[in-house]
């Protein structure tokens, strides 16, 4: 990633920071910030991921085309991330996961996306989430800017009681509007942080984060 590169990075993360305070949903993203976000979610996105079947689904970083989704589903794929970013930064962890596993549920519903897909799509959903929380930096090897996960940075708490109480509300909205869970056919609920099933993959961001 060149210098260029960087300075877009920085613009990204302080128009996503900027929101963070703001209502979901209330500050559209321009087409040149939803592609800056898919180019860091690509840069992010793993060689490999392993299901919880032990299955892999293999993903070939030379064909970043056939990878990558349009430009309308990765705005409201990062349109989520931001309300899960909200939630994070609310410590609102329950709320969090369960807004992620919808936007995955109402991806899958639409049988458009391979599988390779529908990791990029939960890597797209988690990269806006880390640079909505500050979990995103860029670091400098041999002259050039590279983008790296800081672990240990922790979101900035700046949180009101209204926001909280205002991003749990559009969280529980979005779910119940989006498909119901596999599991609730067969009368069990996982745990909290399990990765859930939703179709043809199984993803979790804990899981897509490792590469």
């Amino acid at each position: 990633m060149n210098t260029r590169a960087g300075v877009v990075l920085a613009g990204v993360m302080a128009l996503a920071l900027c929101g963070a305070t703001a209502p979901a949903g209330a500050q559209e993203l321009s087409e040149h910030a939803v592609r800056s976000f898919m180019e860091y979610a690509w840069s992010l996105t793993p060689q490999q991921f392993s299901k919880p079947d032990g299955s892999v689904i293999v993903i070939d970083k030379s064909k970043k085309a056939q990878v990558e989704v349009p430009l309308d589903v990765a705005r409201r794929v990062i349109m989520a991330g931001r309300l899960s970013a909200h939630a994070q930064i609310c410590d609102l962890r329950d709320e969090q996961i369960q807004n992620h596993r919808a936007m995955m549920r109402r991806e899958e519903a639409t049988k458009r996306w391979t599988q390779q897909q529908l990791v990029y799509i939960s890597q797209l959903h988690l990269t806006t989430l880390m640079l909505m929380t500050g979990r995103i930096r860029l670091v400098e090897q041999e002259g050039d800017k590279q983008v790296v996960v800081d672990e240990k940075k922790e979101p900035p708490q700046t949180c009101t009681a209204e926001q909280r109480a205002k991003v749990k509300e559009l969280i529980e909205a979005y779910v119940a509007a989006s498909p119901p869970p596999n599991f609730a056919e067969a009368g069990q609920k996982p745990a909290a942080g399990a990765p859930v099933s939703t179709g043809s993959t199984s993803v979790s961001e804990t899981s897509v984060q490792k590469k």
